[in-house]
């Protein structure tokens, strides 16, 4: 059984060191894990570092060819 601990956005935004509204973007747009209970979204810390290990914070890439100056 896992004894984790549910946590909230703002928890997240917290431990990240974005803000509250960034977590929200992420989970609707990157896919950042969350888990709908009633109302609320609620996080595992795990799963939020895992994503981020893995590159989901990561910024969009440069389009193909768009190297800027280099």
């Amino acid at each position: 059984m896992n004894a984790e601990p549910w946590v909230t956005a703002s928890e997240v935004a917290q431990h990240l060191g974005v803000v509250k509204d960034t977590v929200y973007r992420w989970r609707e747009r990157k896919g950042l894990p969350a888990h709908k209970i009633g109302r609320l979204w609620k996080f595992q810390l795990s799963e939020v570092d895992e994503w981020v290990r893995v590159g989901g914070a990561d910024d969009e890439p440069a389009a193909q060819g768009d190297r800027g100056n280099l």
